[in-house]
C-alpha cells in the first residue's frame, strides 16, 4: 500500500488522499499490466471479468511479467489454494473463505474482488445485527409513503448491484448473520434471480455475477450455516502460514504497508523483533517450541499473524514517538502481553509460565524477559 499523503492513484482520479485506498484504486498499476498481458498472450477472460482467471492469481500470489511489471503478492501461501478459489468463482458455485482470525479471508476477498470486477465495494458487512435489507434490498420510505412501491423507492443492496452488473459481491462474517438472513442468499445462489413480489418483477443475475463469503468458526456469536445454503458453497480453508520464514515475511510486509499509511518514522531493528514477536506467537499457538523440546501452554487467544502485525506496529509507534526511534523489546512487551493475556487468571498463568520457562532460559532475550515482567 502506497504512503496515502502522496498516493499516485488517489492523486491522478484528482480526489483527497485516503488513508487506506481500495484495492482497485492502490494497485491500479499492477491491474492496468495484467490487462494488457492478458490481451498479448490472448488469455481468455470469463464473461465481464477485467483480467484472465490465470491474472487474477498471479496478482493475488505475485510475480513478474514479460514487460519486467512485478506484481508483488498480495496472499503468502500456496499458489494451488488461490487458483482453487479462483476456479470456483468461473463456476455457479459461490466461494466460502473459511479461517481462523487472521488468516487474510478479508484481504483475499477484496483482492479477488478488485481483480474480477475491478470494484470491492459491493460490501455487505456481517454483523448480529444485520437486517435482510443487507441482501435483498430495501425502501426509501419517504418515497415509498408518498408514491408506494416504485423503482424509485427501492434501495438495492449490495448483492442486488452485483446481480445487476454481472459483478462479485462480498460477504462478511457470514456466520455473524442470524440464520433466518443468511438463508436469504438461497434463492440468489441456487436460482440467480433476486424476485421483488412489491413491484411484480425480479431482478436476473447477468453473466460474471457471484459471491465471495469470509467465515470462521472460532468466535462467539456464531450462526453455523443450514446445510442447504452450504451446499450453495466451495469452501477454501486458508490455514496460518505453515513456516516461521512466510509468518515473518507476510508480518514484515503488512507492517511496511501500514507503517508508510500512518506516517511513522522509520526505526531501526524492526526484523529483529518482527522475528521475536512471531516466535512467541507461534510457540503459544502450538503449544511446543520451536526446536520441539519444551512443551507450552497455549492461552485462549487466536494469536494469527494479524495480531504480530498489530503489536509491531504499535511497538514502531512508541519507538518513533516516545524513544529514541530504536524499536527495543520494551515496545513491544505492552502489545504482545495485551495480545497474549485475554483471560486475566488462565492466559496469565499460561503467560508466565511460558516467560520463566522458555524466554528467561533463551539466549539473547534477557531485555524482552524483563520488558514482559513490567511491560507498563
Amino acid at each position: 500500500m502506497t504512503d496515502t499523503a502522496t498516493d499516485p492513484a488517489s492523486a491522478a482520479a484528482g480526489g483527497p488522499a485516503v488513508l487506506r485506498p481500495h484495492a482497485e484504486v492502490a494497485f491500479a498499476a499492477e491491474l492496468a499490466a495484467l490487462e494488457a498481458h492478458d490481451a498479448e498472450e490472448g488469455r481468455p477472460r470469463p464473461p465481464r471479468w477485467r483480467l484472465s482467471p490465470w491474472s487474477v492469481v498471479t496478482y493475488l500470489v505475485g510475480g513478474t511479467l514479460g514487460d519486467g511489471t512485478v506484481v508483488v503478492p498480495k496472499y503468502i501461501g500456496s499458489r494451488r489454494l488461490m487458483e482453487v478459489a479462483v476456479a470456483t468463482l468461473v463456476t455457479d458455485r459461490a466461494l466460502l473463505l473459511l479461517g481462523l482470525p487472521g488468516t487474510a479471508k478479508s484481504w483475499v476477498s477484496e483482492h479477488l474482488a478488485a481483480a474480477v470486477s475491478g470494484d470491492s465495494t459491493l460490501l455487505v458487512q456481517g454483523t448480529s445485527g444485520t437486517a435482510e435489507e443487507s441482501i435483498r434490498y430495501g425502501w426509501n420510505y419517504a418515497r415509498l409513503l408518498a408514491e408506494g412501491p416504485t423503482p424509485e423507492a427501492l434501495v438495492a443492496s449490495p448483492v442486488m448491484v452485483a446481480m445487476e452488473r454481472g459483478a462479485l459481491a462480498r460477504v462478511e462474517e457470514l456466520t455473524r448473520i442470524p440464520s433466518d438472513v443468511q438463508d436469504a442468499l438461497i434463492t440468489v445462489l441456487s436460482e440467480k434471480v433476486l424476485p421483488v413480489p412489491e413491484l411484480g418483477r425480479e431482478v436476473a443475475a447477468r453473466p460474471g455475477f457471484n459471491v465471495i463469503a469470509t467465515a470462521n468458526d472460532r468466535d462467539k456469536g456464531v450462526n453455523d450455516l443450514s446445510s442447504a445454503l452450504r451446499r450453495r458453497f466451495n469452501t477454501v480453508v486458508l490455514p496460518l502460514p505453515t513456516d516461521v520464514e512466510d509468518e515473518v515475511r507476510i508480518v514484515t510486509t503488512r507492517v511496511a504497508d501500514l507503517t508508510a499509511s500512518l506516517s511513522l518514522p522509520p526505526v531501526s531493528t524492526a526484523a529483529e523483533e518482527i522475528e521475536r514477536v512471531v516466535t512467541v506467537f507461534r510457540e503459544l499457538r502450538s503449544g511446543v517450541t520451536a526446536d520441539g523440546r519444551t512443551a507450552v501452554r497455549s492461552p485462549t487467544a487466536t494469536l494469527s499473524a494479524a495480531e504480530a502485525i498489530s503489536v509491531v506496529t504499535n511497538g514502531i509507534a512508541l519507538a518513533a514517538h516516545f524513544g529514541d526511534g530504536v524499536l527495543r523489546p520494551a515496545d513491544v512487551a505492552s502489545g504482545i502481553v495485551g495480545a497474549v493475556v485475554k483471560d486475566p487468571v488462565a492466559d496469565q498463568q499460561a503467560w508466565q509460565e511460558y516467560l520463566d520457562v522458555v524466554v528467561r532460559e533463551r539466549p539473547g532475550w534477557g531485555a524482552f524477559y524483563e520488558a514482559c515482567q513490567d511491560p507498563g
